[in-house]
């Protein structure tokens, strides 16, 4: 149950949004793309191209739609800052009621700046040293510790005065592709739960306190028996561990990609744990709560990024549409093979024709091949899909190439919430010597 103060605002937020939160993000109204009334060609005239675009009304249908799936079983939120960073983001996620998942040391202190508690950040760093890991104790967050070492290191450095999450690997094979797996047997992410003694013994020898247990298996999960698996091993593990106050069961949730894609049925994961949780409540003698970590399911059909045709390229074998953009602000199709759908805002009405789109950067960046798109014309709007999570976080300067602007569409109004770069971007933190 979220606090008094959040569920009233979250009520009211749902309220103001709801005709948009019901529907599309983005919809074809009388020839012209939409979000919340907000025409998607004008927003280019105004903020250029490219352009990310986020439909706020969608994250708070989705985070909704979370709530509704794990109620029963004291569940908390926490929206994962490296999957959309934007300090307006987090902030949106505040005010619906959501903790953070944060994985670095700035991410806790953008955190902190958006207005968050230190207690409301579970910090789950991965290969860091241990002086980032006291930096992250002294601004008071949830340390979450995935090694050996690092737990022996906590141990000796504060006993039981400060308490400790310990990220499990549960050597479970879940999710898509194996770029995307984090809980299998060769994943550099967490204590294998075969360690699970050795554990112990280091606990009991520096009288380290363990208030939370975490796994994480991997993304794109359709299967709830995955997260069933999950729930057996850590309900199984927190009998050794008396002091707990949650279970953190990461995320991994499978969004729609395509027309009739599969996706992850949140309501069937919630009916299931509900099941295993009940009977464990009753088995460790208290409640404890639950945590989801959902970045990609909060936030990825929200986004949407504009690009403008630069030229149309036939060879003997493919057309080409190259694009204003590339691998430098969205990474996804050429590091993990992802598929977003693209579609022709300008022309909706046109004449469907085969192409494959590319971006300008002096690599192989391919947004889509073989698409079939409204007949596409240079100067023309392209939108690819599912680009709220994993786009601009993971965006670089790569060909000395700028960042594009982000807008947040909210209560039917557009905000811009990111600049554009400029040069001088490029050259801020460079400094120039005599040669």
């Amino acid at each position: 149950m979220m606090p008094v103060f959040d569920r009233i605002f979250y009520n009211s937020f749902i309220k103001t949004m709801e005709t948009v939160a019901q529907s599309p993000s983005m919809e074809l109204v009388n020839g012209r793309y939409q979000i919340q009334g907000i025409d998607m060609l004008e927003l280019v005239e105004a903020y250029g191209a490219p352009l990310f675009v986020y439909d706020a009304g969608k994250i708070a249908e989705k985070y909704q739609q979370m709530t509704e799936a794990f109620h029963g079983l004291n569940c908390r939120i926490k929206y994962p800052v490296k999957a959309l960073s934007n300090i307006n983001i987090l902030k949106l996620f505040r005010k619906l009621g959501a903790g953070l998942d944060t994985v670095s040391i700035q991410e806790v202190r953008l955190g902190l700046k958006a207005g968050f508690e230190p207690h409301e950040m579970i910090y789950t760093p991965n290969c860091v040293s241990f002086d980032e890991i006291k930096e992250a104790v002294k601004l008071g967050v949830v340390i979450n510790i995935d090694n050996i070492s690092i737990l022996e290191q906590f141990g000796h450095e504060y006993g039981d005065s400060i308490p400790c999450c310990i990220r499990f690997n549960p050597h479970i094979s879940a999710g898509g592709n194996s770029k995307i797996k984090t809980g299998h047997i060769d994943s550099k992410f967490g204590i294998s739960v075969y360690q699970q003694r050795h554990v112990q013994r280091i606990i009991k020898a520096n009288n380290i306190r363990v208030h939370g247990l975490h796994v994480h298996t991997g993304s794109d999960i359709l299967d709830a028996r995955s997260y069933s698996q999950s729930a057996a091993i850590l309900f199984d593990l927190a009998h050794e561990f008396p002091q707990l106050q949650f279970i953190d069961f990461g995320s991994g949730f499978k969004v729609p990609y395509k027309p009739g894609d599969v996706f992850t049925d949140v309501y069937e994961i919630g009916e299931e744990l509900r099941q295993a949780y009940q009977l464990f409540t009753k088995e460790y003698g208290r409640e404890i709560e639950v945590w989801f970590e959902p970045g990609k399911y909060m936030v990825s059909e929200a986004g949407f990024f504009l690009m403008r045709s630069n030229v149309i390229k036939p060879t003997p074998a493919t057309v080409f549409v190259g694009v204003d953009s590339g691998l430098n602000h969205f990474i996804r199709p050429m590091m993990y093979g992802g598929h977003h759908e693209i579609f022709n805002v300008s022309n909706p009405g046109g004449i469907q024709r085969i192409y494959t789109v590319v971006g300008y950067i002096c690599e192989t960046d391919t947004f889509g091949w073989d698409r079939k798109i409204s007949e596409v014309r240079e100067g023309d709007i392209l939108a690819l899909r599912n680009a709220g999570a994993y786009g601009y976080s993971m965006s670089s300067n790569y060909n000395s190439r700028l960042r594009p602007a982000e807008v947040m569409i909210i209560n039917g109004e557009a905000k811009l919430i990111r600049k554009r770069e400029t040069f001088d971007d490029l050259l801020r933190s460079q400094v120039e010597v005599e040669l």
